[in-house]
């Protein structure tokens, strides 16, 4: 596990870090099969880094259904930050539909850990076992360090990510504002202005008009 984290956080950029999140749920997490980070965007299902076939499946059936146990966990920022279904095939009134259309997809026991609450956007790490009763409390555990060190690493992928791309919105203005100062003998506030006010009266993010600026050399 302490490999697992320093390896996290090694990774050279956000859709690495959640490959390898996910790929050590099946390594390090007793009884898991496959796993997956589903991502909730007010009522639509993002699935991130999937190891098979089968977690995309569920995910689905959930967004179609609007129910299930990881729909739960992602959508829940007061509730529970984990939840354990041990055996699939016994009565789960809670999610009357889901149930049965996810044994049919071959999930006898489901895992979730509640990784992020950013805005709107949830998610949670999800862990399947074909088995019924393949997760026990020792998998419990093992899935809630995994998720600990996940949620961290993801904090730092994605923090490094935007910074990047401040960097690089900041030079697309900054040469944006260059040509326009050229262009049409502007003072640095002036070009910056003119960019500024297209943006607001046309509805697009300042850094699509400075890429348009650069692309086309000018606005017109």
């Amino acid at each position: 596990m302490a490999s697992m984290a320093r390896d996290l956080l090694s990774q050279e950029s956000v859709d690495a870090t959640l490959a390898r999140i996910t790929a050590s749920a099946t390594e390090l997490v007793e009884g898991c099969d496959a796993a997956g980070i589903l991502v909730l965007h007010d009522s639509k299902v993002e699935t991130l880094a999937p190891t098979h076939q089968l977690v995309i499946d569920n995910d689905q059936l959930q967004q179609r259904l609007g129910e299930g146990p990881c729909f739960d966990a992602a959508r829940s920022l007061q509730g529970e930050r984990l939840f354990r279904i041990a055996d699939l095939t016994g009565e789960q009134p809670r999610w009357p539909h889901y149930v049965p259309q996810a044994q049919a997809l071959g999930v006898g026991s489901v895992m979730g850990f509640l990784l992020f609450a950013d805005d709107e956007d949830l998610g949670a790490l999800n862990l399947y076992s074909r088995k019924p009763g393949a997760f026990t409390e020792t998998s419990e555990l093992a899935g809630w360090l995994l998720a600990s060190h996940a949620a961290v690493a993801f904090s730092s992928a994605r923090t490094h990510t935007q910074m990047e791309q401040a960097v690089a919105t900041r030079h697309v203005i900054g040469e944006a504002m260059g040509i326009l100062m050229g262009r049409r003998h502007l003072t640095e506030h002036e070009a910056f202005d003119v960019l500024r006010r297209y943006s607001q009266e046309n509805n697009i993010k300042l850094r699509e008009v400075a890429r348009r600026v650069c692309t086309e050399g000018s606005l017109s």
